[in-house]
């Protein structure tokens, strides 16, 4: 048995990197699946749903339950339909994870008004819409007299924490995501949902030209470890503060990762801490 049997995940930005680590692994933990992507290039642009798809295709292949969705996330109204595709396909929504994102890196001074809104609009306003439509379900649900333990995972990123050259727009976004999940957490604990947020270092095409040296550490590197991370973090029981317990994740966490890096690998799996 997996530790997320009969749960209904959604990830975003998961048709390659950390979105598709996640996904893959929630699947294997025992989750059902909604692999979204609207399968644009690094920057945005293009739309191509085949990456959702091939990464159904590996997780239904091994026996799991998964869909795909090209809904472009920072669409309100499509932001809905893919909570209510969840909901629709396997009944219940117990999780979601946002990982969409692009990058538009250039100096303050060279950039312009619509490479600062495109980044804004994926990271941040992405992320609202679609847990602003997963709130409202799991607010109506807990109204109602049932008891939720539901779960939002947002990334925000070290550049959001302490900056980085050549990426005011996507440093603020990230910055912004951690004060958005400090709010929503403290909005939905009531209601039994945590909001939680996590800032990876890992390699993806879409860092692995920027910070060539680091992502070459692969102890920094893998997309998978962040993935351990995640499903630690959605297996771990709620304390009374609407976090999980850090003690409780950094075992989980050192469980799982050697658990699974043991099976792809001879050598010794290096183990996220905390």
């Amino acid at each position: 048995m997996g530790s997320l049997d009969g749960r209904v995940a959604i990830v975003t930005g998961a048709g390659r990197g950390i979105g598709r680590s996640t996904a893959l692994l929630l699947a294997r933990e025992g989750a059902s699946v909604v692999v979204n992507d609207l399968g644009g290039a690094v920057d945005g642009s293009g739309n191509d749903t085949g990456p959702a798809h091939d990464v159904v295709s590996e997780i239904t292949s091994t026996g799991g339950k998964a869909i795909a969705s090209g809904a472009d996330v920072s669409d309100h109204g499509a932001a809905e339909e893919l909570i209510k595709t969840a909901i629709a396909e396997f009944g219940r929504l117990d999780v979601l994870v946002n990982v969409a994102g692009i990058l538009r890196d250039r100096m303050i001074f060279n950039m312009s008004e619509q490479e600062w809104d495109d980044v804004i609009r994926v990271h941040l306003k992405g992320t609202f819409c679609v847990s602003h439509h997963a709130a409202v379900h799991w607010r109506e649900l807990a109204k109602a007299g049932q008891e939720l333990d539901a779960r939002i995972i947002n990334t925000s990123s070290p550049a959001g924490l302490y900056g980085n050259v050549g990426q005011t727009n996507y440093a603020a976004a990230k910055a912004g995501l951690a004060a958005f999940t400090l709010t929503a957490a403290a909005e939905l604990r009531r209601y039994g949902v945590t909001v939680n947020a996590i800032a990876p270092v890992a390699r993806t095409r879409m860092t692995e030209s920027l910070f060539a040296d680091a992502m070459a550490r692969r102890d920094l590197a893998e997309a998978r470890l962040t993935a351990i991370s995640i499903a630690t973090l959605l297996s771990c029981p709620a304390t009374g503060s609407g976090r999980p317990s850090m003690d409780e994740v950094r075992q989980a966490m050192r469980a799982l990762a050697a658990e699974l890096l043991a099976e792809t690998t001879d050598e010794t799996p290096p183990v996220p801490t905390l």
